[in-house]
């Protein structure tokens, strides 16, 4: 696991995180009620002090009202205001030392408000969502909001039986009492806490293709008159995994599952091993397929490769747009470079003011910074050559699997691969706000162009491809 680590706190979201301590495991039971939209809850907490004594520490939590909390049993003082559970032990923490903190709320779930509207935990027509990049999850439980503190989850959400209900994880059981059913699963690999999904809904559970022995079990969890849509639209992610596994390492969990909401949504969202999608990304003619292979490709890069802060976004997303574009290449869609040189005409055309390892926060979600991301990745393509670009990503993978990592990491990493120095190279396209240069390969690709996979979208090879 990657020693990077982060003590201060995330420059574009100060309020939410504490570096002075970390969480290790979170167990949550929830009680939900879909028609009055009510949440009860606890949440414990085990957690480790950091390098100093510890005389209070913060939590994120939105508006609910908290019951009694503890700390290692005992009850401590406590204010919450603006989002901010402040607890101050009665006793101060020793450095270093294991504790626990115990929670328990109510309320009404509500999206957390962001730049971006609402995030987190969202009601639907029937059912609940939640979606939390990058700081809606205190809109469902406590916790210490910062990317690079991960920690393990058991979730037990009690609801009436007839919703399904889907985290992230493996389903341990699912017991029936009278009219409601407790669903319990467990996530042992360490989670970001605005990577924790959850899905509440009427929805039909499928499996999508046979994993075999050793292979990634894949669920879906789809609306019924959405499944013979969804049944194209989807057919080919077994495949995508097939190939990001040959290029990027084993899949870094222990099963992934799809869920799509009843309901339209603006964009599809990772969450750690769990994709959730709108009804609009499912039209019956693989419309989205690019997006179904950025949600799965973020499994690697950004959920089990987790950024330090938000500063690194970049990384998240420049690699997962990448992977769209290695699956159009290697599926009989347009190459990777035919897609670099179209994001390359776009970008050109539009201001040039993105520092993309910095963007700052009102950019960081900007399309120009997933475009310029994978061409940054194009990049280190052309220059290192595909034995060693594909070497270099695998590895990234694979030494910081399950780890936390930053730009700095990622551009001392590539120049371990490549024969000639990269550090202006790396520079232009990470530092410097002008678009630098369309890249050239560098020797033949690796990757064939003849059709690995039944072409994209059904049609010729080199057909449409969605943008």
């Amino acid at each position: 696991m990657s020693g990077e680590r982060t003590t201060a706190a995330d420059p574009y979201f100060p309020d939410h995180g504490d570096s002075r301590y970390r969480v290790h495991r979170y167990e949550l039971a929830l009680e939900y009620r879909p028609g009055p939209n009510r949440l009860a809850g606890t949440a414990r907490l085990s957690a480790i002090a950091g390098r100093a004594p510890l005389t209070e520490f913060l939590l994120n939590l939105a508006e609910f009202k908290v019951g009694r909390i503890l700390v290692d049993g005992r009850a401590p003082h406590y204010a919450h205001r603006g989002g901010k559970l402040r607890v101050r032990p009665a006793k101060p923490l020793p450095a270093g030392a294991a504790f626990t903190v115990e929670v328990h709320y109510a309320g009404n779930p509500k999206p957390v408000r962001s730049p971006w509207g609402g995030l987190g935990w969202e009601e639907l027509t029937d059912g609940a969502l939640v979606a939390s990049q990058p700081v809606g999850a205190p809109s469902w439980y406590p916790c210490n909001d910062r990317p690079a503190d991960k920690a393990s989850y058991q979730i037990s959400v009690n609801t009436p039986s007839a919703y399904t209900v889907v985290a992230g994880g493996r389903l341990l059981t699912r017991t029936t009492k009278a009219s409601t059913t407790t669903w319990v699963y467990e996530q042992s690999a360490p989670t970001s806490s605005y990577l924790v999904g959850l899905s509440i809904g009427m929805h039909q559970t499928v499996l999508l293709g046979d994993p075999g022995l050793g292979g990634v079990p894949q669920s879906a969890h789809v609306p019924a008159h959405l499944l013979a849509r969804f049944s194209r639209d989807f057919a080919r992610q077994p495949a995508m995994m097939q190939l990001f596994e040959e290029l990027f390492g084993p899949y870094p969990f222990g099963e992934y599952a799809v869920v799509v909401a009843d309901e339209e949504l603006d964009v599809p969202v990772e969450a750690q091993g769990l994709s959730l999608f709108g009804a609009n990304h499912v039209d019956g003619v693989r419309g989205s397929e690019r997006l179904v292979a950025h949600e799965l490709a973020h499994q690697w890069f950004g959920n089990s490769v987790t950024i330090a802060d938000w500063r690194h976004i970049w990384l998240n997303e420049g690699l997962a747009k990448y992977a769209e574009w290695l699956w159009s290449e290697r599926s009989g869609g347009r190459t990777a470079h035919a897609l670099a040189a179209a994001a390359h005409r776009m970008l050109s055309a539009l201001p040039q003011d993105l520092k993309l390892a910095d963007p700052g926060r009102k950019l960081m979600f900007d399309d120009r910074l997933y475009e310029r991301g994978g061409l940054t990745v194009h990049a280190v393509r052309c220059a290192l050559g595909d034995a060693a670009f594909f070497r270099m990503l695998r590895d990234w993978a694979s030494v910081h699997r399950h780890g936390v990592v930053t730009t700095a990491g990622f551009t001392a990493h590539v120049s371990r691969y490549a024969s000639e120095p990269v550090d202006e190279l790396l520079v232009a396209w990470l530092y410097q706000p002008s678009l630098p240069p369309l890249p050239s390969p560098h020797g033949a690709p690796s990757i064939p162009e003849r059709p690995a996979y039944p072409p994209t979208n059904g049609g010729p090879a080199g057909g449409r491809v969605s943008s």
